[in-house]
């Protein structure tokens, strides 16, 4: 394994939503490069002890713990397990994100508010409880938004507003926790090989597909690669920054 991008050892990482996809992809790169990693879930508890088995594998430590990442009292109770297991956080990747497609005409508000809990106001809880971690020894947070989020996609406006939002956050709070020597960077993935890509028409596939330059859709390895990076101290001067991930889409 390359010693770049790697961290010094203890690093204990979390990644919420790594029970599978991106999320899964981070926890193993952020294990591979000498992270202690919390497998974070909702719902699969199978899929992110799965994932906690290729952590330990890798000769890492790992911690699976559920939370809804919209609820305040969840996440604080994370937190509290990840204080006592390992007593401190050095990278934090904000990955928990839901889709609720729907053109905004006919789009409920619940569906709005479903999506904006989970990808922002879950964000928001999960920073805010990462930043009274850190604030005495510094560390890395990186979010996952969407190049749905720079240019906006029809039928996902409240999942748009919720990465754009994202975006916006974080080059905020880089701002405001860089004196306490914590770095905020996000990464924006675009046609990605998840599970939502896969359940995707394949006439709906095929048509966004011929518009990625790279003519091909990511994989979550390569967008783990980029989170790695901006985590590791290797990005040490790099912060409120969104690295684009979409094989050209946007350029």
């Amino acid at each position: 394994m390359s010693s770049f991008g790697c961290f010094p050892d203890p690093s204990v990482a979390l990644v919420t939503g790594s029970s599978r996809g991106i999320g899964r992809a981070c926890a193993l790169a952020l294990a591979e490069a000498g992270c202690d990693v919390v497998v974070h879930y909702v719902t699969q508890r199978q899929a992110a002890e799965d994932t906690a088995g290729e952590v330990r594998a890798l000769g890492r430590r790992a911690l699976v713990v559920r939370a809804d990442v919209g609820v305040e009292d969840e996440v604080r109770a994370l937190f509290r397990e990840i204080r006592g297991e390992f007593g401190r956080l050095d990278v934090a990747v904000v990955n928990s994100g839901i889709v609720a497609d729907g053109l905004l005409a006919a789009m409920s508000l619940d569906k709005w508010q479903r999506v904006l809990n989970t990808n922002l106001t879950g964000a928001f809880l999960t920073c805010r409880e990462t930043v009274k971690l850190m604030h005495r020894t510094g560390g890395s947070l990186v979010l996952i938004g969407s190049t749905s989020g720079l240019s906006g996609t029809p039928g996902q406006a409240n999942y748009s507003a919720s990465k754009g939002g994202l975006h916006a956050f974080a080059a905020s709070l880089a701002r405001e926790v860089a004196d306490r020597g914590i770095r905020v960077n996000a990464v924006a993935p675009g046609f990605t090989e998840t599970d939502m890509l896969r359940a995707a028409a394949p006439v709906v596939r095929e048509k966004y597909l011929r518009l990625i330059p790279a003519g091909r859709p990511g994989t979550p390895a390569e967008v783990a690669a980029a989170v790695r990076f901006l985590a590791s101290p290797a990005a040490g001067y790099i912060t409120g920054q969104v690295v684009v991930a979409d094989g050209g889409l946007t350029a």
